[in-house]
């Protein structure tokens, strides 16, 4: 997740699940940002997927007009590939029908990514604060609390973090 020290906007108090990270670069997906847009407005082809009512989540700000869908698979294997547990990437132009039960899916909207060395230099620099992920992060009813939500869990002096107001010199 975003330090409190990272004011870009485009991940100021964000949440990324990382999908990959190696020697390329890096990729993920930013979990606390939805829109006002819903799936039936936006990409009603997607309703066999994911509920019409379900907001689109901005993913970041690579592609933005790139659909990206993170489902919790009842058979994981059908992923495209895993992320957390038995929570993956749908894979693009799927068959509803070949995918298997989804228990839950999301859909988003871009990506965020990261050059080769990248990231690396951004942790190093204090700009993430690295928490393991939980299936509830990906699918959270409250994305506007999810940064707090996440540093309560990990605890210690980032369960203080955790208090802090969108813009401090407001307190």
């Amino acid at each position: 997740m975003a330090a409190p020290s990272l004011i870009d906007p485009n991940f100021r108090r964000s949440v990324v699940l990382l999908g990959e990270h190696g020697d390329d670069g890096a990729l993920g997906l930013i979990l606390n940002r939805a829109s006002d847009s819903t799936v039936d407005a936006a990409v009603p082809e997607l309703t066999a997927l994911v509920d019409g009512n379900e907001s689109i989540h901005v993913g970041g700000p690579v592609q933005p007009s790139a659909i990206v869908i993170l489902a919790e698979f009842a058979e994981p294997e059908r992923a495209e590939s895993l992320v957390l547990a038995d929570i993956g990437f749908v894979p693009a132009e799927s068959d509803p029908e070949l995918l298997g039960e989804l228990r839950r899916a999301r859909v988003f909207a871009g990506y965020a990514g990261w050059g080769p060395g990248q990231l690396d230099d951004e942790l190093g620099e204090g700009s993430w604060i690295v928490e393991p992920a939980v299936p509830e992060d990906v699918f959270t009813t409250d994305p506007d609390d999810l940064w707090s939500e996440v540093l309560r869990r990990k605890g210690g002096r980032f369960g203080v973090l955790a208090l802090m107001p969108p813009d401090p010199s407001l307190n």
